[in-house]
């Protein structure tokens, strides 16, 4: 099981989690009660499932998809290290990963 943190945006741990190798992040933390919405399912329509990961964790992910960047523009409280959590498959490599949920996000669901 790959090991990740959920901090909250003041750095705070919102909960930790476990998952397989191969689940997605955005996965993972909804199973956690993260407000990760993830709207899109995946398909990359939307900017709902965004995270913040840690500067020293941000090199062990592999470089993101042209899309994925075009639809980082759309986050809220984007940051350069910021990821779309649906985009994130969990390897061995990422064991302790540690992201934060951003400030703001967008509801498209209005919860």
């Amino acid at each position: 099981m790959i090991k990740v943190r959920f901090l909250t945006p003041d750095g705070d741990l919102a909960a930790e989690a476990e998952g397989a190798a191969g689940d997605r992040l955005l996965e993972v933390g909804q199973a956690r009660g993260m407000p990760l919405e993830g709207t899109c399912e995946g398909q990359m329509a939307c900017s709902t499932c965004h995270v913040i990961v840690a500067a020293e964790d941000f090199a062990r992910l592999p470089r993101a998809s042209e899309e994925e960047e075009d639809m980082l523009d759309l986050a809220v409280g984007a940051t350069r290290t910021s990821r779309l959590s649906c985009q994130i498959i969990l390897t061995p490599e990422l064991d302790g990963l540690t992201v934060s949920l951003p400030s703001e996000h967008r509801d498209m669901q209005g919860r």
